[in-house]
C-alpha cells in the first residue's frame, strides 16, 4: 500500500463488497466497529473518509477533530446523525446511498400496513402463549380503503404502487411535487395534509427528519383524522409525536399503529411499546440482505468519487440533481471544469469576474451544479488545499470572484453550448465547449472568441498570430525541433482582421522557455501553454 494512499475509516458494519471496492480503488481501509467514543474522537483525524450507518453521531465536535476528513459516507438514506452544516463549513462532502433501501422500506411499509390491519403479530404472540383469541384479533380488509401517503418521495411512490395492487385508493400529499407529476404517476393529489387526515383509513408517513418535520403528526393532526384510522411510520423516529399518538390510541381515535422507527434507538421501554394495538419493529425498514449490499456498495462508490475529486451524485450538501435533470446536466460537468481551467490559464493576468452562458436544452434546468464545476476548474490550481463542490462557493467569495449565469433556450450550432467570458488585461476573453456523441466527449469549440474544434487533452497550447501563408509550417517545424509532437491541431480565423488562433494538443508538455522560443521564431503575437 502506498504511503500516499488515502485512508478510509469504516465505523459500522458494512457489506464486504463495499470494503473490497474501496481497496480495489487504492484506498487504505480500517474498521473501527469496537472503538469507544473517546477512541473514535482521538483517531478520526487520521482519516480522509468516514463511513457510518445510523448509530454513529458525526457531531460538530467530531468534525472539528477530523482535521483530514474530506468526505462522510452514510450507508443508508437519512443523514440526521451527521451535522451537515458543520461539515459544509469545513468543506467536507456528505454522501449517502438514497436508493439503497427504498424497495426494502416500501415493502416493510406494506407489511406493517397489513400487520396492523389484521393484528398478525398480536395474534401470533397470543397463540404462542396458549391463547386462541380468534374473536379478539378480528381485522379489516385493505381493498377499497383509502391510504393517505404523506411525503411522495421514492419510498412513498413505491408504497403507492403496491397499495394500488391491493386495490386500495391512494391519495398523496407532498407540496414539493408538482401536480403534473401526480398526473404522470396516476395518483390522487391532496392539496393539504388536512385533506389526507380527513379521508384516509390508513396513513403512512414518508418525510425526512428535520426541524420542520419533528413532531409533524401532532395532537392537532390526530384531531383532524377519521375515527378508527391506522397510522404507520417507517420514516424517522420523532416525526410522529409519540405522546400525541399514545393519547389518540387511548381515546380510540387511532385504532392501530405500526412503528418501525423511534426517537431514541435502540429502545425497549418506549411509551408506545405498552399498547397491544401497536405493531412494533426495531428499525427493520432497511434490514434486508439486498438493501445492505446496495447500501455498502453505493456508499463506497460515492466515497471513492469524492476522494478522487470527482462529482459524487449523492452528495447531500451540494445542489441536488435528479431524474431528467441529471440525464441532461451530468454529461456537461467535465467540460465545465475544463472551461474553468482553460480560462485562467490563457488569461492575460488575474481575472475575477465571469459570465457563464448556457445555451440549448440545458438552459431549461437548474444549472447551479454546472456553475460549481466551472468554479472548481477556475480555482483548481489557484488555491492551496482541497477544492470541491461543497467549499468552492465560499472559496470564490473569499477571493472576491463574481459569477453571473445567463441562459438562452436555443443554441445556434450545437444542441448545448457553454461559454465562459471574462476580461483580462487584453480585453474580453471567452471560451466555449460542448460534448459530442453518445458518450458525451468534451469538445472545445471557441477560444479567444475564435471558432476551433478540438478535443481537450492533458497538454495543450493556444497560439495567436497573423493569418498569413506559412505559419502552420513554421509552428510545426519549430515544435519538431523542440522534440514536441503534435497530436491534434485546430485553427480558427477571422476574415476581417486576418487574425488566427491555433489550438494544439501535445504528447508532452511544453516548457515556458520553449514557448517563448516558439513565439519568437514563428512570429506569434502570443501563446499560452495549458495543462488540463
Amino acid at each position: 500500500m502506498s504511503a500516499a494512499a488515502k485512508r478510509v475509516l469504516v465505523k459500522e458494519k458494512l457489506a464486504p463488497e463495499g470494503i473490497e471496492y474501496l481497496k480495489e480503488q487504492g484506498f487504505e481501509v480500517d474498521t473501527g466497529l469496537d472503538w469507544t467514543p473517546d477512541e473514535f474522537l482521538a483517531r478520526v483525524g487520521d482519516y480522509d473518509a468516514l463511513i457510518i450507518r445510523s448509530a454513529t453521531k458525526v457531531t460538530a465536535e467530531v468534525i472539528e477533530a477530523a482535521t483530514n476528513l474530506k468526505v462522510v459516507g452514510r450507508a443508508g438514506v437519512g443523514v440526521d446523525n451527521v451535522d451537515v452544516e458543520a461539515a459544509t463549513k469545513r468543506g467536507i462532502i456528505v454522501v449517502n446511498a438514497p436508493a439503497s433501501n427504498v424497495l426494502s422500506a416500501a415493502e416493510h411499509t406494506i407489511a406493517m400496513i397489513m400487520a396492523c390491519a389484521r393484528n398478525i403479530p398480536q395474534a401470533h404472540s397470543a397463540l404462542k402463549e396458549g391463547r386462541w383469541d380468534r374473536a379478539k384479533y378480528s381485522g379489516v380488509e385493505l381493498a377499497g380503503k383509502t391510504l393517505g401517503i404523506v411525503g411522495l418521495g421514492r419510498i412513498g411512490f413505491l408504497v403507492a404502487e403496491r397499495a394500488r395492487g391491493l386495490k386500495m385508493r391512494v391519495v398523496a400529499y407532498d407540496p414539493f411535487v408538482p401536480a403534473e407529476r401526480f398526473h404522470e404517476l396516476a395518483l390522487e393529489r391532496a392539496d393539504t395534509v388536512e385533506a389526507i387526515y380527513a379521508e384516509a383509513d390508513f396513513i403512512t408517513i414518508h418525510l425526512p427528519k428535520n426541524s420542520k418535520t419533528l413532531g409533524f403528526v401532532s395532537d392537532e393532526a390526530f384531531a383532524a383524522m377519521k375515527g378508527g384510522v391506522r397510522v404507520v411510520n417507517v420514516a424517522r423516529g420523532g416525526i410522529v409525536d409519540e405522546a400525541a399518538l399514545a393519547q389518540a390510541l387511548e381515546s380510540g381515535k387511532v385504532a392501530a399503529a405500526a412503528i418501525d422507527v423511534w426517537p431514541v434507538e435502540p429502545t425497549t421501554d418506549d411509551i408506545l411499546l405498552q399498547y397491544d394495538q401497536v405493531v412494533s419493529t426495531p428499525h427493520l425498514g432497511a434490514s434486508t440482505k439486498e438493501a445492505q449490499l446496495r447500501a455498502g456498495t453505493q456508499v463506497a462508490e460515492q466515497v471513492a468519487l469524492a476522494l478522487k475529486g470527482q462529482f459524487a451524485p449523492n452528495a447531500v450538501n451540494v445542489p441536488l440533481v435528479l431524474g431528467e435533470e441529471a440525464d441532461e446536466l451530468m454529461p456537461y460537468l467535465s467540460v465545465c471544469e475544463l472551461l474553468g481551467k482553460l480560462t485562467v490559464q490563457i488569461a492575460d493576468g488575474p481575472v475575477d469576474t465571469f459570465e457563464i452562458t448556457y445555451e440549448g436544452v440545458i438552459s431549461r434546468y437548474d444549472t447551479r451544479i454546472l456553475t460549481l464545476s466551472v468554479l472548481s476548474g477556475l480555482l483548481a490550481n489557484v488555491v492551496e488545499g482541497e477544492v470541491n463542490f461543497v467549499n468552492v462557493t465560499s472559496i470564490a467569495e473569499e477571493r472576491g470572484i463574481v459569477v453571473k449565469e445567463n441562459r438562452q433556450p436555443a443554441a445556434v450550432d450545437f444542441l448545448n453550448l457553454i461559454t465562459v467570458t471574462t476580461r483580462d488585461r487584453s480585453g474580453e476573453l471567452s471560451v466555449s465547449g460542448t460534448t459530442l456523441g453518445p458518450k458525451h466527449k468534451p469538445r472545445l469549440v471557441k477560444v479567444y472568441r475564435q471558432d476551433v474544434d478540438i478535443e481537450p487533452a492533458e497538454h495543450m497550447a493556444f497560439l495567436r498570430y497573423d493569418d498569413v501563408p506559412g505559419m502552420i509550417g513554421k509552428i510545426g517545424t519549430k515544435l519538431g525541433a523542440l522534440g514536441i509532437n503534435i497530436a491534434q491541431m485546430s485553427v480558427g480565423r477571422t476574415v476581417v482582421d486576418r487574425k488566427a488562433v491555433m489550438g494544439l494538443t501535445l504528447d508532452t508538455p511544453i516548457s515556458e522557455d520553449d514557448l517563448q522560443s516558439l513565439i519568437a521564431d514563428a512570429g506569434l503575437h502570443d501563446a499560452r501553454r495549458v495543462n488540463l
